[in-house]
């Protein structure tokens, strides 16, 4: 899966001369928490409302109300902003932004084609992904299955589900350790107790059993 099918395409930005109050409104409108900073069509930065939090007075602060709103109205998003902003191209495996996400410890991501800016990627778009990859919401029976981690066994596995004609509609495999793998099947069938024993026969046991078929 590539970022250009998950990404949120045209999304809202700000200039880096706007005003702190401004692009927080822009992020409450629009029930965001990161907005791209575009100067003259290329992504400049980042702003998030944890870069507008850090960067105003803190509760302990001698200034009055009104001159802490005063402070925070004559701050640009230019001198509050991530820079350089961590971008990635639409091309990219989703796997490689989750990557850049996770060892960067943000949370979104521009998305970048030939210097313009065409999408944003978010923590939230990737554990959608996640949850559709795994059909955990999808309509049949989602079997967790723990298998010999040896060739031929995952061949073996789909051949006992044809047998059955049932439809493998995802499938996904962890490697718990060097024996044994949890593999994660999603069938389109809402009966599967002779698939389950005939999988167990062979050598494989079922650890989960998650029927979506209501």
């Amino acid at each position: 899966m590539f970022v250009k099918q998950r990404m949120t395409a045209n999304p809202f930005t700000v200039t880096p001369d706007v005003s702190i109050p401004d692009a927080l409104a822009v992020m409450e409108e629009h029930g965001v928490r990161h907005l791209p900073v575009v100067d003259a069509g290329a992504v400049v930065g980042v702003i998030s409302r944890n870069d507008i939090a850090a960067a105003s007075p803190s509760k302990a602060t001698t200034l009055s109300a009104q001159e802490a709103t005063y402070l925070i109205s004559k701050l640009r998003v230019a001198k509050v902003m991530s820079r350089p902003a961590v971008v990635i191209s639409p091309d990219a495996l989703l796997e490689e932004a989750a990557t850049v996400l996770r060892d960067g410890k943000i949370e979104m991501l521009p998305v970048v084609a030939d210097g313009a800016l065409v999408g944003v990627i978010t923590e939230s778009d990737i554990l959608d992904a996640f949850i559709d990859i795994l059909g955990f919401r999808d309509v049949g029976i989602r079997l967790t299955i723990e298998a010999p981690d040896e060739p031929g066994m995952l061949s073996l596995m789909t051949g006992i589900t044809a047998a059955h004609q049932a439809n493998i509609q995802h499938l996904a495999v962890h490697r718990g350790n060097l024996d044994t793998s949890v593999v994660v099947v999603g069938l389109n069938t809402p009966n599967t107790q002779a698939i389950e024993a005939d999988l167990e026969a062979a050598g494989m046991r079922i650890l989960a059993r998650r029927d979506n078929s209501a």
